[in-house]
Protein backbone atom coordinates (compact mmCIF):
# COMPACT_ATOMS: atom_id res chain seq x y z
CA UNK A 1 0.00 0.00 0.00
CA UNK A 2 2.97 2.50 0.64
CA UNK A 3 4.37 1.57 -2.65
CA UNK A 4 1.81 2.25 -4.32
CA UNK A 5 1.00 5.92 -2.61
CA UNK A 6 4.42 6.87 -3.11
CA UNK A 7 4.41 6.13 -7.11
CA UNK A 8 1.39 7.82 -6.89
CA UNK A 9 2.61 11.23 -5.31
CA UNK A 10 6.05 11.38 -7.52
CA UNK A 11 3.64 10.91 -10.71
CA UNK A 12 1.89 13.61 -9.49
CA UNK A 13 4.90 16.33 -8.45
CA UNK A 14 6.17 14.66 -11.81
CA UNK A 15 3.15 16.10 -13.74
CA UNK A 16 2.86 19.27 -11.41
CA UNK A 17 7.00 20.45 -12.50
CA UNK A 18 6.29 19.81 -16.35
CA UNK A 19 2.82 21.59 -16.63
CA UNK A 20 4.37 24.24 -14.36
CA UNK A 21 7.15 24.25 -16.90
CA UNK A 22 5.08 24.68 -20.02
CA UNK A 23 3.20 27.33 -18.52
CA UNK A 24 5.87 29.51 -17.78
CA UNK A 25 7.16 29.04 -21.32
CA UNK A 26 3.94 29.80 -22.74
CA UNK A 27 3.99 32.53 -25.68
CA UNK A 28 0.28 34.04 -27.07
CA UNK A 29 1.19 32.01 -30.20
CA UNK A 30 -1.43 29.68 -32.11
CA UNK A 31 -1.04 25.86 -33.13
CA UNK A 32 2.14 24.32 -32.23
CA UNK A 33 2.48 21.10 -32.71
CA UNK A 34 2.10 19.48 -28.66
CA UNK A 35 -1.07 21.25 -28.73
CA UNK A 36 -2.61 20.12 -32.22
CA UNK A 37 -1.08 16.94 -31.59
CA UNK A 38 -2.77 15.67 -28.31
CA UNK A 39 -6.23 16.99 -29.52
CA UNK A 40 -5.72 14.88 -32.95
CA UNK A 41 -4.53 11.86 -31.27
CA UNK A 42 -7.76 12.17 -28.54
CA UNK A 43 -10.03 12.96 -31.93
CA UNK A 44 -7.90 9.85 -33.42
CA UNK A 45 -8.69 7.39 -30.41
CA UNK A 46 -12.05 8.57 -30.33
CA UNK A 47 -12.79 7.92 -33.89
CA UNK A 48 -11.46 4.79 -35.50
CA UNK A 49 -9.02 4.06 -32.15
CA UNK A 50 -5.92 5.57 -34.19
CA UNK A 51 -4.83 7.93 -31.67
CA UNK A 52 -0.56 7.54 -33.10
CA UNK A 53 -2.41 8.91 -37.09
CA UNK A 54 -4.09 11.68 -35.00
CA UNK A 55 -1.32 13.04 -33.15
CA UNK A 56 0.83 12.84 -36.75
CA UNK A 57 -2.48 14.82 -38.00
CA UNK A 58 -2.18 17.30 -35.46
CA UNK A 59 0.54 18.07 -34.94
CA UNK A 60 1.41 18.66 -39.19
CA UNK A 61 -1.96 21.27 -38.91
CA UNK A 62 0.18 22.96 -35.72
CA UNK A 63 3.24 22.92 -36.95
CA UNK A 64 1.31 24.57 -40.25
CA UNK A 65 -0.82 26.80 -38.31
CA UNK A 66 2.36 28.48 -36.24
CA UNK A 67 4.16 28.95 -39.44
CA UNK A 68 1.61 30.94 -40.84
CA UNK A 69 1.24 32.86 -37.70
CA UNK A 70 4.53 33.70 -37.89
CA UNK A 71 4.51 34.84 -41.31
CA UNK A 72 1.68 37.28 -41.00
CA UNK A 73 3.92 39.19 -38.03
CA UNK A 74 6.69 38.91 -40.07
CA UNK A 75 4.71 40.69 -43.23
CA UNK A 76 2.84 43.25 -41.25
CA UNK A 77 6.63 43.92 -39.37
CA UNK A 78 8.01 44.85 -42.31
CA UNK A 79 5.53 47.18 -43.15
CA UNK A 80 5.89 48.73 -39.86
CA UNK A 81 9.75 49.12 -40.75
CA UNK A 82 8.62 50.67 -44.20
CA UNK A 83 6.51 53.10 -42.61
CA UNK A 84 8.29 54.04 -39.17
CA UNK A 85 11.97 53.78 -40.89
CA UNK A 86 15.08 54.05 -38.50
CA UNK A 87 16.80 57.73 -38.09
CA UNK A 88 20.35 56.80 -39.29
CA UNK A 89 21.67 59.80 -36.76
CA UNK A 90 21.22 57.60 -33.79
CA UNK A 91 23.70 55.42 -31.79
CA UNK A 92 23.68 51.69 -32.29
CA UNK A 93 22.81 52.16 -28.51
CA UNK A 94 19.83 54.53 -28.86
CA UNK A 95 18.88 52.35 -31.81
CA UNK A 96 18.99 48.75 -29.67
CA UNK A 97 16.92 50.66 -27.28
CA UNK A 98 14.35 51.49 -29.57
CA UNK A 99 13.99 48.45 -31.13
CA UNK A 100 11.01 46.03 -31.28
CA UNK A 101 10.13 42.54 -31.76
CA UNK A 102 7.94 41.96 -34.74
CA UNK A 103 5.59 40.82 -32.39
CA UNK A 104 5.16 44.47 -31.33
CA UNK A 105 5.55 45.81 -34.63
CA UNK A 106 2.65 43.66 -35.69
CA UNK A 107 0.50 44.85 -33.32
CA UNK A 108 1.47 48.55 -33.71
CA UNK A 109 0.67 47.94 -37.13
CA UNK A 110 -2.82 46.95 -36.56
CA UNK A 111 -3.79 49.35 -34.40
CA UNK A 112 -2.33 52.28 -36.77
CA UNK A 113 -4.60 50.06 -39.66
CA UNK A 114 -7.47 49.17 -38.27
CA UNK A 115 -9.56 46.85 -40.50
CA UNK A 116 -13.06 47.73 -41.40
CA UNK A 117 -16.20 45.75 -39.72
CA UNK A 118 -17.66 43.24 -41.88
CA UNK A 119 -21.04 43.70 -42.60
CA UNK A 120 -23.40 41.29 -44.03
Amino acid sequence: MKKIQTRGMAMLLTAGLMSAGLVAGAHAEPGGCLKYGAVGAVGGHVANHHAVLGAVGGCAAGMYTRHEYRKTLREKAALYDKEHPVDPHLSMLERYRQSKTDEQKATLWDAEHPQAPNTH
